[in-house]
């Protein structure tokens, strides 16, 4: 049996990561989706980053599954699109962005140390 610590770890290995920098060198980009995975009560404590999309980690993939007649789909992608993925710390985050790898969305990466990296070099959340 895996503890999460090892769940986590093993995403780490099969994902890609950005920097705060990268992303905000990015941030403006029309073809960037930015989700934040974190609960809804962490989000409306604490905010997201600027033009984050909230998609609670629990529901990720009926959020993301792109089938048409997917009742549940909350944010259309294209192939074009690139995605961010961050949590508060990094961890919901390896895993989310392992589980949308699975479902075939090719460049999708995760923020690496999450919201909290974000804030630590001096950013805000958007509340």
């Amino acid at each position: 049996m895996k503890d999460f610590p090892q769940l986590i770890k093993e995403a780490n290995e099969q994902i890609k990561t950005v920097s705060v920098d990268d992303l905000k060198s990015q941030i403006n980009d029309p073809n960037l989706i930015i989700i934040d995975v974190q609960s809804k009560e962490a989000v409306e404590d604490s905010g997201m980053i600027q033009n984050a999309l909230h998609a609670n980690r629990g529901f990720l993939e009926f959020y993301f599954d792109q089938r048409p007649d997917n009742p549940f789909k909350k944010i259309e992608v294209k192939r074009e699109n690139k995605i961010i993925v961050y949590c508060g710390a990094g961890g919901q985050g390896a895993l989310a962005t392992k589980t949308l790898q699975d479902m075939g969305f090719q460049d999708v990466s995760n923020l690496k140390g999450g919201s909290g990296a974000w804030v630590n070099a001096g950013n805000k959340l958007m509340k």
